[in-house]
């Protein structure tokens, strides 16, 4: 039977309804940022309905406005000496618990209304992970893909030059992203300490003999399997035995794919924006470091596995289809691990249909509301980006301490710390989602949860 709303409820629900009303039309065009404000909310006002003080004081309005926005050129010199031009950004959102903590994402696709939904994300995955990190997010409209080194480093070094002044150890520590990875770090890491003459923990993702963390690049593949593991586990189940989709092809989906192997699973498909694969007889560690090397070192495009491991099938994208065939595909776990909104509704009914209970997401909002609503009402453990991605930034945390202790720890003490977070996570959010009545919503749970530790410690600091 399902009770029906109090007064107070009912109450909460116009407050929201208005507020998503002044979302929208404060911030026109940005679509990414209204879906992840209505995701919040419509869980948030679950609390605001206990909680009368958070909407005395102002704190969901405050929450959904960025501290900072930092948007400037990035003038560059191509190879044949053609001047180039792009844009930067740096949205620094949340600094309630610490230091602004995000990635920056290098792709042409980056726009102002992205990040802000990326940067707000940010802000409850960081408050989720037990570490002091507040949260933002940046980049550039800029497409590594088909440069030259020169160009990347030359492109790396304009950009560092502005986002230098915004920066620091303990102001705003970025990280990598889509398009960002050791190579660019590398860079921009070099020209900050070039500029301000210091060797500090500005970056996280550093190389190992610079700063950098064992099992940062697995992380957040890592912690994403982790998740499925521990929901799992709250219906004596496992991960052995089962087969997984992984969508993606970069850092995310590699370490999802070991991380998998480590626990007895079989992942059979992976993808990049040319289409999937679809590996019957699964993806084993010699198919994976060669899909690793094709990635990181050469570049390729997954329709060469195909013609390397002819038992699989390559499916390239066909723009016109309403859905993804990868998504169809029967399989037990999912493991979305390319891009937002990567999902749709029609793929969420074909994986409930193919058979898949568990999803665990490693990319940010990876499905659309329509397509959560579907996995929420067909009862399967639906584990949502802000929870199961969230291992990424915790070992950038885990990075931000050992330049701190200027220190490096063991491999196995950060695959242990990592673990247990991922625990601690996944506990939390299950026990905040039986608090509130909905046992069983970790996307409530989520959300509720990382919310009210960023709006405790903005009530405890005043109106700032």
């Amino acid at each position: 039977m399902i009770r029906p709303p109090r007064a107070e409820e009912l109450i909460v629900s116009e407050y929201v309804s208005r507020l998503m009303a002044q979302v929208t039309a404060k911030n026109p065009g940005e679509p990414e940022f209204h879906q992840a404000v209505n995701e919040v909310a419509t869980s948030v006002e679950l609390a605001l309905a206990r909680h009368p003080r958070y909407v005395d004081a102002s704190v969901f309005e405050r929450m959904i406005e960025p501290e900072r926005v930092i948007m400037f050129r990035v003038p560059w010199v191509a190879d044949d000496g053609a001047v180039q031009v792009n844009r930067g950004f740096r949205v620094e959102w949340s600094s309630a618990i610490g230091p602004y903590k995000g990635g920056l994402r290098f792709h042409p696709t980056v726009y102002l209304g992205m990040l802000k939904f990326l940067a707000f994300e940010q802000t409850f995955k960081n408050a989720l992970t037990t570490l002091p990190l507040g949260a933002g997010k940046g980049g550039a409209d800029f497409d590594p893909k088909g440069k030259s080194e020169g160009e990347v480093m030359r492109f790396c070094q304009s950009f560092m030059t502005e986002l230098q002044r915004h920066v620091g150890q303990f102001t705003d520590v970025p990280a990598g992203d889509i398009g960002v990875g050791g190579r660019e770090i590398g860079y921009l890491f070099g020209q900050y300490k070039r500029i301000r003459n210091e060797f500090t923990g500005v970056l996280t993702g550093k190389g190992l003999g610079w700063g950098g963390s064992l099992i940062r690049p697995e992380a957040t593949g890592y912690g994403e399997v982790y998740f499925a593991q521990e929901m799992l586990a709250t219906r004596d189940d496992s991960l052995e035995g089962k087969t997984c989709l992984v969508s993606g092809s970069g850092n995310v989906a590699q370490y999802t794919v070991e991380k998998l192997l480590d626990l007895g699973a079989r992942p059979v498909t992976l993808s990049d924006s040319g289409g999937f694969i679809y590996d019957k007889d699964g993806i084993d560690r010699e198919k994976l470091a060669w899909v690793i090397d094709l990635k990181n070192a050469r570049r390729g495009r997954m329709m060469e596995y195909a013609k390397r491991f002819p038992e699989a099938v390559f499916t390239p994208v066909d723009p016109r289809a309403s859905a993804n065939p990868l998504w169809a595909v029967e399989a037990d776990c999912a493991f979305p691990s390319a891009t937002q909104n990567e999902i749709n509704a029609e793929d969420a009914g074909n994986l409930v249909a193919g058979g898949v209970h568990v999803i665990s997401e490693g990319a940010n909002m990876p499905t659309v509301p329509d397509g959560v609503e579907r996995f929420l009402q067909a009862g399967i453990l639906y584990g949502p980006g802000k929870a199961a991605n969230a291992g990424g930034v915790a070992v950038s945390g885990l990075e931000m301490s050992q330049n701190a202790e200027r220190r490096s720890w063991t491999r196995e003490t950060v695959d242990e710390r990592l673990r247990t977070i991922m625990q601690a996570i996944h506990e939390n959010c299950r026990a905040t989602a039986e608090e509130y009545d909905v046992a069983g919503n970790y996307v409530h749970g989520a959300n509720i949860a990382g919310f009210r530790k960023v709006a405790d410690a903005m009530l405890d600091q005043g109106v700032v």
